[in-house]
């Protein structure tokens, strides 16, 4: 790469997205938990089994309380549904991304400054001004 090449790319900053499911969004099974624990645990139905539809994740809490269980299921699902959509959308913002920058070669320059010519030339439209103007932001003679 030429020591001269920058490269730019205009993405959308990041933002925290809150996940919001909806009860017919989940299906809920209650079963008795395995393992030690004797009758209680043998006879009562506390343990859940949470399953988010459209994703198809789901989540277990095995333990004494039924209302614990649950709370504990849905707020771990809540997390894996929102880690797996701000990993979706760190994959859109890097493509968009890559897709800005292109491979940083010479090759894929659109505009060439030269501030020994004062000159600015932008190599789609084939149109020139002068560096100065181009520096302070006046462009749009470039594009029209």
């Amino acid at each position: 790469m030429h020591t001269s090449t920058v490269t730019v790319a205009v993405v959308d900053p990041e933002s925290a997205r809150e996940v919001s499911i909806s009860d017919h969004e989940l299906k809920i099974t209650w079963f008795s938990g395995t393992g030690k624990g004797g009758q209680h645990r043998n006879k009562h139905q506390n343990s859940c089994r949470v399953v988010h539809i459209l994703t198809g994740f789901s989540e277990t809490r095995q333990s004494r309380e039924k209302d614990a269980n649950l709370r504990d299921a849905v707020g771990a699902l809540k997390k894996r549904v929102a880690a797996a959509l701000e990993a979706q959308d760190h994959d859109v913002r890097s493509a968009l991304r890559r897709e800005q920058i292109g491979s940083g070669m010479r090759g894929d320059k659109t505009v060439t400054i030269r501030f020994q010519d004062d000159t600015a030339k932008h190599h789609v439209t084939g149109k020139s001004i002068s560096a100065s103007r181009y520096m302070r932001g006046e462009m749009d003679e470039l594009w029209s």
